[in-house]
Parts: C-alpha cells; structure tokens; sequence
C-alpha cells in the first residue's frame, strides 16, 4: 500500500492509504430468559402489552392461542450516533403460547426468534435471536418468558422508534415444533435520539510563493470549497483582513485558482472563503505570506544596509508504515476489532501566524462477495504532542467517528508564533456487525493537512 503526495507551492497535502484488513472469524447474538425483576408494584421502563395470535405447530393437534403478550424493549445506546451500532434487547415475560409437546417440555429445549420493527427517522426491522436456554415446562401450560436480542446500525439522524414484533418459540424434545406469535398493533416500546456525524472542514490554500515585494500577484490554489460555489481570497494582518481582495469560483471538484495583488504591507497570511465573512466552518485557515519592502537608498559611501531574509519553508507531514491492520472478531458475534493507525508526523516550517488542521476519513470496508462494512463503523482515539521547542501547541481530535464524512485527527491553532514538529497517533476500532461473513474487509483511510 502506498502513500501519496501533491505538493502545491508551500503547502503540502498527503493522502494516506491504509488497507484495514482484519479476518473476521465470526458473530452471534444470544441471551437469557426472563426480564429483569422491578419493584412491586411498579412497570418496568418500556413494558407494553399488545394482542398476539399464537399458531401451534399442526403437530400439536391444539388450537389457535389467543391472549396477551407482555414485553419489553431496551437498548444499549438511547443516544448514538449515524454509523453507531446498537444492540436492542426484546424480552418477552408473558406470551399465551402453550406447550406444543404431548408431555413435559424438559429444560434447555426452547430457542425464542423474533423482529423490531424501526420507525421514525429510520425504517425496517431487527431479527433478534435467544439462546436456547428454558426451565422445565408441564404438559399444557403456558411457555416461559424469553429474551432475544440483534443489532442495527443508525443510518439517519432523529428519533427513531423501536416496536416489538412478531416471535417465534421453537422447541426441540422429540420433533423440532415452531409456535408462531404474530402480533397485533403493538404500541411503541423504546425511542432513541440519533446525532449526525460531525463534519470536518477540508477548505484548503496554498499559495505560489511565500513572500514577495508589495504589489506583487501571488498565485493562489484552493480546495475543499462547495463545488460552484463563489470563494472570497483575502490579506490578512494578523486576526484583521487587509483591503487586498479578489473573487474566484470553485469548480465541479470544489477547486480553484487565482492572482491576488498583496498591496499591503501589513500582510501576514493569505485567507479564502465562502459566504460574506471568514470562519471556521466556511473557510481556510491563513497561508503565511511576507511582504518584503525594498530596502532604501543610503548615502554614498558612507553606510550600506544589510537585508536578511528568512524564507519561510513547508507544512509537511510523514507517516510511519503503509498499512493498519484490525484484530479479529469471532464469526457470529457483534464485535470490536481494534488497531491503531500509523504514527504521523507533523512540520511546520511556514512561520507566520497560521495554524493547521490534520483530517481523516474512511470508504466503507468491502470483503468477500462485495459484502460492506459501513465506513461509519470505524471510531478513532485520537492523541497529539508537540516536540520540546515548538511555539505552538497541539490539540487531539475529538473521540469518535470517523467515517466517510471526516473528522479531525489533530490540530493548532492560529497564533502570533506558530510552528514546530508534532507526533500524532490514534488508535482504531471497527464495530463490526454479528454474523458478517468470513473473509478481509479492507477500506482506504485518507488523512489530509492543510
């Protein structure tokens, strides 16, 4: 696997590819019977009742059962994510199906399936599964409680409702019996709130030459804005912008090019954006930009004025090792297969006042059979130092997803001195879905400086 870079003037941006590859061996859902006890007297969160029609198994030779079916509905997440996986528990403590064995049912012969049906910001359903797993039931008498659980990945943000649905009781003593309960308009039994992914700014300039006498037109390159969308490129005086100013046009790949007359001599840095004004979320951090006068006229043969310049250099960035590998998840369970990413380092030689930003995002995993894994399942723990000397300081990304969205690694920001060497790292992990098939699943993770 390997590591590309595009170099536009100073600034440097680096696309890192890395094969997630990780063998996956296996998943399964399961559970105990029965529901959590509550207080007396008291309904448990999320316990609703509903009208079920319970099918015996012709070879039962009994009739239809019809009653109440009494169940619960929880979840390990009320409040994730897009991308998040989250594990629903059904529990049923009361159903009307009876025994479908001539005799005594003897212990661990039942096994509970069932669905939930999403609602709200998100539609389809769970299949849930129990474990096989029951206390001895007498000849006629009503089946145990059960409980099953799945999984689903949130795929939109808002509420999303979860509604219990139909169950199946399978028994295995003698003949392998299925009583079908079908349920009748079953009330809302949980309700989740999902967020959206963060969104990671990826507006970018570079600039044709890093100083220049006062009046000179620096070539200016952008990238990351709204496809057509009209970009300010501006001066900049420290936190202040500078009448220097012209207008450009991003084109269908969010990309533009200009000539920006720098008259000013309080220039520092070069700024480009959308919409009226500059911000955070709408435009790109400063390119530094040094305007240099022209050294006056001396009197003849007396003095003569000595000029230095300090040349600003690049922001740049390296990372150790082509590839990052995940551990492996058994076949059958809802897993996390966790890694971590190769050490990246960060140079910032520009000077100038501008900070910097290091991003990340991730294609869906594909394996065998063009099966995916989601790229919203891939959470990352970012973390971030500055080397002993360096003017600026370092902040880590936030915990969380990463995904096809992107989302911050690491950062600095804009200061009077900026600059420096600074070591990122972070470590992964992929939720990966029960019962995935077999095989490596591999997916290009895309880190971006700028």
């Amino acid at each position: 696997m390997r590591t590309a870079r595009t170099r536009a003037g100073s600034r440097r941006r680096a696309w890192v590819r890395g094969a997630l590859g990780m063998a996956i061996l296996a998943a399964t859902t399961g559970g105990a019977l029965g529901s959590p006890a509550a207080a007396e007297g008291e309904t448990p969160p999320g316990q609703v009742e509903f009208p079920t029609h319970c099918l015996p198994p012709q070879e039962a030779g009994l009739p239809p059962a019809d009653g109440t079916t009494t169940a619960r509905l929880t979840v390990d997440d009320p409040a994730p994510r897009v991308g998040d996986t989250v594990t629903v528990t059904y529990q049923v403590a009361a159903t009307p199906a009876l025994n479908p064995v001539a005799g005594a049912l003897p212990a661990d012969a039942l096994t509970p399936t069932g669905r939930i049906l999403l609602g709200g910001g998100q539609s389809g359903e769970v299949t849930v599964v129990g474990a096989q797993r029951n206390d001895p039931v007498e000849a006629g008498a009503a089946l145990p409680g059960v409980t099953m659980t799945g999984t689903f990945t949130v795929t939109a943000p808002g509420e999303i409702t979860l509604t219990p649905g139909d169950y199946t009781l399978h028994t295995r003593h003698v003949l392998d019996l299925d009583t079908v309960c079908a349920a009748t308009g079953a009330p809302v039994s949980q309700r989740l709130t999902a967020s959206p992914l963060p969104t990671a700014n990826l507006r970018g300039v570079s600039l044709g030459a890093a100083y220049g006498k006062p009046g000179a037109r620096v070539k200016v390159a952008g990238a990351g804005f709204a496809p057509g969308a009209t970009v300010t490129v501006a001066g900049r005086a420290g936190a202040a912008e500078t009448p220097d100013r012209v207008a450009a046009r991003a084109d269908e790949r969010g990309e533009f090019r200009a000539e920006l007359p720098v008259t000013d001599k309080a220039t520092t840095g070069v700024v480009a954006y959308e919409g009226a004004a500059w911000s955070a979320g709408a435009g790109s951090g400063p390119a530094a930009y040094t305007v240099v006068d022209a050294a006056p006229p001396t009197a003849a043969g007396t003095t003569r004025q000595v000029t230095a310049v300090v040349e600003p250099g690049a922001l740049s960035m390296t990372q150790a090792g082509e590839s990052v590998v995940l551990g492996a998840v058994p076949y059958g369970d809802a897993g996390a297969a966790p890694g971590r990413i190769g050490t990246v380092t960060v140079t910032d030689a520009r000077g100038g006042p501008a900070g910097w930003s290091l991003t990340g995002k991730v294609t869906d995993f594909t394996g065998p059979g063009g099966v995916r894994i989601p790229g919203a399942s891939l959470s990352w723990t970012p973390r971030c130092a500055a080397a002993e000397g360096s003017p600026s300081r370092c902040a880590a990304g936030s915990a969380g997803v990463v995904g096809p969205e992107g989302a911050v690694l690491a950062s600095a920001p804009d200061a009077e001195r900026v600059g420096g060497t600074f070591t990122v790292d972070a470590t992964v992990t992929l939720r990966v879905p029960p019962y995935t098939p077999p095989g490596a699943y591999q997916a290009v993770l895309t880190l971006t400086l700028s």
